[in-house]
């Protein structure tokens, strides 16, 4: 039995939910929307660090130009598709930079992005950076993605 293991039941947490991230909301600050305040990577965790993802498709081309959702809808798929192929899941982020062209369209469609985001990942949020900026490397590009995740070593 794996340290991990042996703690998480001396404490009385599963060991499925030992080794994944924990949220950490003090009660001293606001309460978060959308995001955590911190979040505790579980021991011996293997960091993933994911490139800033567009809304990229597989052909090169930004999709949905001019429409901030459709593109953050592709930039977080673009993200979630880089974790899977590094052995990680959506529960496994632990940090998340947005970048946004027009931070101004971007919390006028917060709703919409917010049930985007609750589609492809749930509710478990990461500690979040939303970034206004004067352009992207690609024109077209409205939104980008870049992320931190902790997997259980192995």
């Amino acid at each position: 039995m794996s340290d991990e293991v042996r703690a998480a039941a001396v404490t009385g947490v599963s060991a499925a939910r030992a080794n994944r991230p924990q949220r950490v909301n003090p009660p001293e600050l606001a309460r978060p929307s959308g995001f955590a305040h911190a979040v505790v990577a579980p021991p011996g965790a293997r960091m993933v660090f994911l490139a800033g993802q567009t809304a990229m498709g597989a052909d090169g081309q930004i999709v949905g130009t001019g429409d901030v959702v459709a593109q953050f809808e592709q930039a977080l798929s673009n993200l979630l598709t880089a974790l899977s192929a590094a052995g990680g899941t959506a529960e496994q982020l632990t940090s998340l930079t947005i970048y946004a062209v027009d931070l101004a369209d971007y919390k006028a469609h917060a709703a919409e992005i917010g049930r985007i985001w609750r589609r492809l990942i749930g509710t478990d949020y990461p500690a979040m950076a939303g970034i206004g900026i004067a352009r992207l490397w690609d024109d077209t590009a409205l939104v980008e993605i870049q992320g931190i995740a902790a997997l259980p070593a192995g």
